[in-house]
């Protein structure tokens, strides 16, 4: 209720709006990301001013003030103008008129480049002299801050800038002082390469705002460079890059919170946002990042994990692998990577992120809080693919044999076991419950006994021959229990097949009876059944709540079950931990997974 009202909020939209205009514009769309926007009741804003810029990297705005989103856009771009051209210097004596030298200039900037829109009274005078900061200093110190110049600060009365004494140890700045008129440095070469762009009519207008040409998507020079590089010099992925389809739309990125880049494996699409700025090295990665997502088939082995926590792990890994092979530069913004993770499956890091929820659901991905592994689609244009996974061994399979032939490098050894396995088709589940089978139901010997003579040959009837006999003596004990999870979570087309798969190895194993035991709140023991009989005449008791603990312990306990009769536990995964003591196998449907460590194979209904 309570964010339906903030959207509905005039002030609020304007000032999202606005922010939108800045993360957009190729100059600020980098750093408005590294700047922490206070929007709240603890914003310290006077209450006639706009923001108020800290050291710490933070801009405090005024929470209540209604403008329109150029306004908000330009306001909000000369915060973010002071850390680009690092003007936060202590040693100016009189700092009143240094952050009106400092106004002074950020406005100047964002007069020249045209971007949102002055509010009233902040408009810069004719025929300004082209001082610097230093200059224009001098002059206030000197002769005071005229009324023009102290008009435009955006936190009047007080100066835009916090004051030194304010300041504090300002510990663990994000990025650092350095980072950002590099981060500024790029921007500014973007803004200069998307106006080449639009003098050449490869682009509708400057911002990346514009809806790219009918039929097409026009792609920045650095995004075209790195996609050629792949498909050109790195043949690992080189395949399956130049089978994505590319979409770089600053819009369409900001209305589904796509910050650096996403893909869609369905609609082969890798989105980028031209708002990111990324240079062609940085394009690089985050070309690669998304790409080993679908070739390592990430989305198919989430296996009912947390969608989000589980992308993440994902990140963690695959990033580590691109800094060891040197693809490309990790963005300035910053990524998931941590080498006390380097050598784990993604599995075994999502079971360490899973210890910690609260903090790990705050880390950020390559599109931001939602996964860069998009689970809808974006656009309706492509088909999806018929047999992904197909294509994906298909693609990895001659990436890898020309990366090797052409002697491009090493390639981790985690990576390589993942692409090996993606080579190798998955064994159907029927096969894996059968090779169960096999283990624990070993064929019957037989032997050839003349106690009872097999019937003579017509040929040769004076010739007496034995008959095969099996030994009955290892018929004794050849069961197992079957736990069946019976609650109402449970799909019984599901039931249906697991029990006919059961009934049929059961039968080709000569395993005589089995014993059943269904089970949701209560275990309901059905007793010895003849193997025949699982599928086509059993009723299933129960469709309540799911406790299979006491009907491991009925069959653990029972004195007419053996001892080392194995048991084969079919649920939906949506059960408390179980405590099984003896050989067990676990069979779930298909993208279930047990929420618990545990022992024994774990088989799924594909």
């Amino acid at each position: 209720m309570a964010k339906s009202a903030a959207k509905a909020n005039p002030a609020t939209r304007a000032y999202e709006q606005g922010l939108a205009l800045l993360r957009a514009h190729p100059v600020f769309g980098k750093l408005a990301y590294r700047v922490q926007w206070v929007r709240n009741d603890t914003s310290t804003c006077p209450a006639t001013g706009w923001l108020l810029a800290r050291r710490d990297e933070s801009v405090h705005l005024h929470p209540k003030r209604l403008a329109q989103p150029p306004e908000w856009a330009y306001a909000m771009g000369r915060a973010v103008l002071l850390h680009a051209l690092q003007l936060w210097q202590a040693d100016r004596g009189d700092w009143p008129a240094w952050s009106a030298a400092c106004d002074v200039v950020t406005a100047r900037f964002m007069h020249g480049i045209k971007f949102g829109r002055a509010p009233e009274g902040m408009a810069l005078p004719p025929d300004l002299p082209q001082w610097d900061e230093a200059r224009w200093y001098r002059e206030f110190c000197e002769h005071g801050v005229p009324a023009w110049a102290q008009a435009l600060s955006l936190a009047a009365p007080w100066p835009t800038l916090q004051a030194p004494p304010d300041w504090g140890a300002v510990p663990g700045l994000a990025w650092g002082a350095a980072a950002w008129p590099e981060a500024f440095a790029q921007g500014i070469a973007a803004s200069v390469q998307q106006a080449i762009e639009v003098a050449a009519g490869v682009r509708d207008a400057l911002g990346g705002d514009a809806p790219p040409v009918a039929g097409r998507h026009a792609l920045r020079a650095h995004t075209q460079r790195a996609r050629d590089w792949f498909i050109g010099s790195y043949p690992l992925l080189g395949s399956m890059v130049a089978a994505f389809t590319f979409i770089e739309d600053a819009e369409l990125c900001r209305r589904e919170e796509v910050m650096v880049a996403a893909v869609d494996e369905q609609l082969r699409t890798i989105y980028l946002n031209p708002a990111a700025a990324l240079g062609v090295d940085e394009t690089r990665f985050v070309i690669a990042h998304e790409v080993l997502h679908v070739a390592l088939r990430h989305g198919a082995r989430c296996q009912g994990r947390e969608p989000f926590l589980w992308n993440v792990a994902c990140d963690f890994v695959i990033n580590d692998w691109l800094i060891q092979m040197q693809v490309g530069a990790p963005p300035a913004i910053g990524l998931l990577h941590d080498l006390a993770l380097r050598g784990l499956s993604a599995e075994e890091v999502y079971d360490r992120l899973a210890r910690d929820l609260r903090r790990m659901r705050k880390l950020c991905t390559l599109a931001g809080y939602q996964g860069d592994m998009l689970r809808r689609r974006l656009s309706p244009e492509r088909a999806p693919f018929t047999d992904l996974d197909a294509f994906c061994r298909e693609q990895l399979g001659k990436g890898l044999l020309l990366h090797q032939q052409q002697g491009r490098g090493l390639l981790p050894a985690a990576l390589l076991e993942e692409i090996n396995a993606v080579l190798q088709p998955a064994i159907p589940w029927e096969v894996q419950l059968a090779r169960w089978f096999d283990h624990h139901f070993p064929p019957i010997d037989t032997r050839r006994s003349y106690a009872r003579l097999s019937r003579r040959q017509s040929a040769t009837p004076d010739i007496p021959r034995p008959r095969v006999v099996h030994d009955e003596n290892h018929r004794d004990g050849r069961t197992f229990g079957v736990v069946l999870d019976t609650s109402g979570s449970m799909d019984r087309h599901a039931l249906a097949r697991a029990l006919g798969a059961i009934a049929s190895y059961a039968e080709a194993k000569e395993v005589p009876a089995v014993r059943l035991v269904c089970c949701d709140a209560a275990p309901y023991d059905m007793g010895y059944l003849p193997a025949s009989e699982i599928a086509g005449r059993v009723q299933l008791k129960g469709r309540g709540g799911t406790v299979l603990q006491p009907a491991v312990d009925l069959l653990q306990a029972a004195a007419d079950f053996p001892r080392d009769g194995p048991l084969l536990i079919i649920t939906d995964g949506e059960c408390d931990h179980l405590s099984v003591r003896r050989s067990h196998a676990w069979l779930l449907p298909p993208g279930k997974r047990l929420a618990f460590a545990h022992q024994g194979e774990v088989f799924h209904m594909d």
